[in-house]
């Protein structure tokens, strides 16, 4: 391949890459706090998922609500994305 060819690919492939990167930025960036918020509900349900499961029903419950709570979040993100 010429040199003038290459340079060519290496600079498409840069700006294809640069304009997926700012896309892949811009998903979640229009709701930080959200996002935030489902990263750690995300987090507290791992931490739950590998507790012990000898608490009394409280840690099944905790997740359940966890997982109500990540739904409620992604649903509050669906819908201020819609309007």
């Amino acid at each position: 391949m010429a040199r003038s060819a290459r340079t060519l690919v290496i600079a498409l492939t840069a700006a294809v890459a640069g304009a997926l990167g700012v896309f892949a930025g811009s998903v979640g960036a229009d709701q930080p706090r959200m996002e935030a918020a489902l990263s750690h509900l995300e987090a507290a349900e791992r931490e739950l998922e590998a507790a012990t499961e000898d608490k009394g029903g409280h840690r099944a419950e905790a997740l359940r609500l966890v997982r109500s709570a990540q739904k409620q979040v992604r649903q509050g993100i669906k819908f201020d994305r819609k309007h």
